[in-house]
């Protein structure tokens, strides 16, 4: 067994108190130390710098820049920068004064205030107009190209004509005696396939070229009238309405029916053609025609 002796009195040791570290001062501060001049330097700056915000930001408020700008393009003006003279080139249907008229329409005639996009957008939105560019001829002339729409037929709708482009947009339907040439096309929605319908008319050109009218039946498929006065009925769909084409103009070529006394053929069902007799006599035996 262990005895332990104890000293009554004796003080209990302490262990030695850690010593306090000193902070370190951050590296920028120790080697860079702030005068009081150069922080009133910098206070001074960060005022001046607000001052000049605050007041170039009244000014725009107050409309100052744009008064003045104002007042700098009407001087211009005066000084003879203004639009006195408008070079249109590149019309033929278009009528000049309304290219006129779209040149001079903005706020300002002053060669530095003129919006060429919004005179641009302006001569666009006129019906023959596919597209323009406008450019400025100091000092006082601005300089418009035009490229026209191209009409390509007549669409009949509600009982009126209109001049259309492949696109379908309507041009006019003033004056129409201009255009005796186009071929007509019949129907709802028939414009908006103009170029669907055209474009299959101009795979196959010789019986193309005599359809006088495109009639397009329940917005779903053609009938195509020719000068000679028949009626050829073409199935739903381009690839249907092709193959009969090019059947049709195939039996065309071998048989010449076109002027013949016939008053329709109708190739709405693949492989076969229905013809009818007018009222005057055919001078071809329809019983012959094999497609």
């Amino acid at each position: 067994m262990t005895t332990v002796a104890l000293k009554r009195g004796a003080p209990a040791k302490r262990r030695p108190a850690p010593k306090a570290r000193a902070k370190a001062l951050p590296p920028r501060l120790v080697r860079l130390p702030v005068t009081p001049t150069r922080f009133r330097r910098h206070v001074l700056l960060a005022c001046g710098g607000l001052i000049l915000v605050a007041t170039l930001v009244g000014l725009w408020i107050a409309d100052v820049p744009q008064r003045w700008w104002q007042s700098s393009a009407q001087a211009a003006a005066r000084a003879g920068f203004e639009v006195r003279h408008v070079d249109v080139s590149g019309v033929t249907q278009t009528s000049k004064l309304g290219v006129y008229a779209a040149a001079f329409e903005g706020a300002s005639n002053s060669m530095l205030l003129v919006d060429l996009h919004a005179v641009r957008e302006r001569l666009r939105a006129l019906p023959w107009v596919a597209d323009a560019s406008v450019t400025r001829r100091l000092p006082d002339t601005l300089v418009v190209h035009v490229t026209e729409r191209v009409p390509v037929a007549l669409w009949q709708h509600r009982h009126h004509l209109y001049v259309i482009d492949r696109t379908g947009a309507t041009l006019t339907d003033q004056r129409l005696e201009r255009f005796p040439h186009l071929p007509l096309l019949i129907g709802p929605g028939a414009n908006d396939r103009a170029s669907e319908v055209l474009a299959l008319l101009g795979r196959f050109p010789k019986v193309g070229g005599a359809v006088d009218t495109a009639t397009l039946v329940g917005e779903r498929r053609w009938d195509l009238r020719f000068t000679s006065g028949e009626t050829l009925a073409l199935p739903e769909g381009a690839l249907p309405a092709a193959t009969a084409l090019a059947k049709f103009e195939a039996v065309e070529r071998k048989h010449g029916l076109l002027g013949k006394g016939f008053a329709r053929f109708d190739l709405r069902m693949p492989g076969r053609m229905t013809v009818r007799v007018g009222t005057v006599p055919a001078k071809a035996n329809a019983k012959d025609i094999v497609i």
